[in-house]
Parts: structure tokens; C-alpha cells; sequence
């Protein structure tokens, strides 16, 4: 079975004839945007996570690497970056890269709080603020619900200030679902975070319908399960239907199977390699599907070997 990696390296040829991600001029792709609910802000739809990937050293390759990286990522487009004092020291590896860019990119600066108690909730927001080298974060949201009432009425005021500019809830695990529902239901929100994946769609049965009915932003985590999908599909070659969706790679096929869900506003994918960097970013313009596609690629998927 090949690697992700063999198999981007096998269609690269395909994808240098392709114009250059978000690139502007005439005949680029148009990037594809999603506006925050609350707001009306459009947002590129494909963001980035720093869960493990960023979780690096501060050794100058390691800088340079990381570097490389986001330099791909706002090349193509992308202003979303999502952190979190959870991952170790992907914050700081972000500040560092930051301070490292030639100019001030178009960043979309997104952290979380993770820890209990008001003051201990403010003192790690502003310690997260310090490392990603932000003077404002876009957004910063609860982290897995802890301490979530604390935190949020620390949020909720920290945004009548003026100091943060949305505010919102995550989670990664299932069986929080109910209860991140019920916030969902009773409590003023700009943002959810929670895994959706063509291989995990719990979502679509309450999340993302109360998503679009109370005009929360969705950021989906997971969006490969892991890389569990790519284990799935192996060297299996792209269905027709990828090609109807500008997809050279499984990669853009799952992406863009996600963003099929008109209650999904933006996807944050993880890595900490070049190539696929400059493969999530092809997702980030081109067709989406419709239903009709959407149950073709479910089908195509299904059909693949467990």
C-alpha cells in the first residue's frame, strides 16, 4: 500500500500543470469562502491545526522547517491558524515562525483555553497570546469544555473589551456531544470545534444542524481521521468524481467531501511536511459537491477495503 507521500509524489507532474494555489492574477482558481454567522467575515475554508505537528523543538532546522510550511500554507490562501496550550509547545513554535515571515500575513490567530478557574483561565490566555506572538486572537475558544462556564463568562467579556474578537467551544471526543449540544442550545457562541470526517459523520445527525440553525461557525479537527482515510484508500486511483471536484489527491477528496456540508465554515488539517501543505491548499479552491457528488463519494469510500 502507498504511502501518502508515494502517491503525491506520483501525480506531482499533474499538479505542476495545475495554476498556483491562491495565487491572484488571471485564470487563478477562486478561493473558496465561508462566512462567520455571526459577523458576515469570510474565512478561506481550508485552515490549520498545530496539534503534534507544531509540537516541535526550537532548533534553527526546526524553525526553518516549520517555517517552509506556513510560508505554503499562506501562499495558498490559507488564514486560520489553530492552536492550543494542550499541544505542548506548538504555540511558541507558531511565534517563532511568525516572527520569522518576511511580512505580516493575513493570519486568522485562533487558541483555546485549557484549564480551570478565572484568573488561571486569564493568566494562560495571555501567556498563549505572548508565545503565538499575537497582540489580539481572532478567536479563542474552551477547550473540551473544561471549566466551560468559568472560562466563557471570562470570554464573553474579554469580547465586550474588545480583546478577543470571537469566542467558542471544542471538542474532539464523542462522548462530550451531548453536552457541547446543550450549550450549543443555551449559550451566545461564534464558533464550534468538533471531528467531522467521511468516515465519522456523527456530526451531521445534531451538530452541524444546530450549527446552521443558530449561526455558529463550525471548525473542523480530524479531517483525515488521523490518517486513518489515507490507510483506507492506499494506491486505490481517484474515482471520476474526483476530477469533477478539481481533486488530483485523496487528500482534496476528503477535504472536500466535508466541505460538501453547507453548515461547515472552515477545516483546520495538521502537518508538518511541505507536501502536504501544498496538497491540503489544493482543496482550498476549486468546485465543491453538491448532495448528488457528496453520495458518490460516500459510495466510492464505502466501496473501498476495510
Amino acid at each position: 500500500m502507498l504511502s501518502r507521500r508515494k502517491l503525491l509524489t506520483a501525480g506531482a507532474a499533474a499538479v505542476a500543470l495545475s495554476p498556483l494555489l491562491g495565487r491572484a492574477g488571471p485564470g487563478s482558481p477562486a478561493l473558496i469562502t465561508r462566512p462567520i454567522p455571526s459577523s458576515g467575515e469570510l474565512l478561506p475554508v481550508i485552515g490549520m491545526g498545530t496539534s503534534r505537528t507544531f509540537d516541535a523543538g526550537a532548533d534553527a532546522a526546526t524553525i526553518a522547517r516549520l517555517t517552509e510550511i506556513m510560508k505554503l500554507f499562506f501562499t495558498g490562501g490559507g488564514a486560520v491558524i489553530d492552536s492550543s496550550p494542550m499541544y505542548g509547545e506548538a504555540e511558541a513554535r507558531v511565534g517563532d515562525v511568525l516572527r520569522n515571515m518576511d511580512r505580516t500575513p493575513a493570519l486568522f490567530a485562533a487558541t483555546k483555553v485549557w484549564t480551570e478557574g478565572r484568573e488561571e483561565g486569564i493568566v494562560q490566555m495571555q501567556q498563549s497570546a505572548r508565545r503565538m506572538n499575537v497582540k489580539r486572537f481572532d478567536l479563542i475558544a474552551v477547550h473540551n469544555l473544561v471549566d466551560w462556564k468559568t472560562q466563557l463568562a471570562t470570554l464573553r467579556a474579554w469580547k465586550s473589551e474588545g480583546k478577543v474578537r470571537y469566542i467558542g467551544i471544542t471538542t474532539s471526543h464523542g462522548r462530550y456531544h451531548p453536552e457541547l449540544l446543550d450549550i450549543m442550545r443555551r449559550e451566545p457562541l461564534d464558533f464550534v470545534q468538533f471531528s467531522y470526517n467521511i468516515d465519522n459523520r456523527i456530526a451531521e445527525e445534531a451538530l452541524l444542524p444546530l450549527a446552521r440553525d443558530n449561526g455558529i461557525a463550525t471548525m473542523i479537527n480530524r479531517p483525515f481521521q488521523r490518517g486513518a482515510l489515507f490507510r483506507r484508500s492506499g494506491d486505490t486511483p481517484l474515482p471520476e468524481v474526483a476530477g469533477d471536484l478539481d481533486c488530483s489527491s485523496w487528500g482534496q477528496f476528503y477535504l472536500k467531501f466535508i466541505l460538501g456540508h453547507p453548515a461547515v465554515t472552515c477545516l483546520i488539517p495538521a502537518t508538518s511536511r511541505t507536501h502536504h501543505m501544498e496538497d491540503n491548499m489544493g482543496a482550498n479552491v476549486g468546485r465543491v459537491p453538491d448532495a448528488v457528488q457528496r453520495a458518490e463519494m460516500l459510495r466510492v469510500f464505502n466501496a473501498l477495503p476495510a
